[in-house]
């Protein structure tokens, strides 16, 4: 019997706490001197300002506070909403009707593993 993949549909988001794409956004009174942008900084017609990637300086900030931007995206490691446990509890609630199937024990396995990584 071919496994049934929507019967875990909806997992991922949900157990397992993904740091998307390791940035943040932050307000305009919170950015510093050597915080890097993830995102460029656009002009209201779709020019770029600030490349992704540059390193504020002083200099930049205060031009940056010039500007009509409510905040901006740096690299940041995203916060995890979830604790260890609670997302390990997730991880063992999801998949404790699929305990006799091989392969699921395997994707929970590599999922554990995942999981106990983010969080050292």
């Amino acid at each position: 019997m071919p496994y049934q993949f929507q019967s875990i549909g909806g997992l991922l988001p949900w157990v397992i706490p993904i740091r998307s794409n390791d940035m943040k956004k932050i307000p305009m009174d919170k950015i510093e001197p050597g915080m890097k942008l993830a995102k460029p900084i656009m002009s209201k017609s779709g020019m770029v300002l600030l490349s992704e990637g540059t390193e504020l300086t002083e200099k930049w900030i205060e031009r940056i506070q010039d500007m009509d931007v409510d905040g901006i995206f740096i690299d940041a490691p995203a916060e995890q909403t979830l604790s260890k446990e609670d997302a390990l509890a997730q991880l063992d609630s999801r998949f404790k009707l699929l305990l006799n199937e091989p392969r699921m024990a395997d994707i929970k396995s590599i999922l554990r593993k995942h999981i106990e990584g983010l969080y050292g």
